[in-house]
This record gives structure tokens, C-alpha cells and sequence, in this order.
């Protein structure tokens, strides 16, 4: 069925954030408000899980990422130390 609307203007700004923020239509994001607000819907739709992909940094074993501000500590005090016998 085609019908027109007016919205109000904090309506319609919210409506058109949602629509830049999701990526859905603007028909959409109305319908589903509707049947939400109506109760016609069942349960709300999962989100989808939350899944973490790891990322390998490269790092040669026994070099602990966390520590990497310690090692670099380490370094400085070894050149330091190699200019104090110079």
C-alpha cells in the first residue's frame, strides 16, 4: 500500500541518521518501527555474533607484545652503556 506521511522533524532527522548509520531504505527502517510499535513482530532478530579475527603481528617467538616499552627500555640502557666505554 502507498500512503504519505509527514513526519516530524526529530522523526525524520532520527530516520535519516538510522538509514546513513545501517545502510537500510528508508521504506524499511519505517516498516519495521510500525510492526515493532504494533506488536507484530516476535522476537527481535539476533545480532550477529561477535566473532574476533587474530591478527598475525609477525614477532619473533619470545617477544611478548605487551612488553614491547621494556624491551625498548632495555635497548636504550644497552646503547647507553656502549657509549660510557667508549
Amino acid at each position: 500500500m502507498r500512503t504519505t506521511l509527514t513526519l516530524d522533524s526529530d522523526v525524520a532527522e532520527r530516520l535519516a541518521s538510522e538509514t546513513r548509520r545501517t545502510g537500510k531504505s528508508l521504506k524499511v527502517l519505517v516498516n519495521d518501527a510500525i510492526r515493532r510499535g504494533l506488536g507484530l513482530t516476535g522476537r527481535q532478530p539476533k545480532a550477529p555474533r561477535f566473532t574476533v579475527a587474530p591478527h598475525a603481528f609477525g614477532l619473533r617467538p619470545g617477544i611478548d607484545p605487551d612488553r614491547l616499552n621494556q624491551l625498548i627500555d632495555e635497548l636504550e640502557v644497552d646503547e647507553a652503556a656502549r657509549g660510557l666505554t667508549r
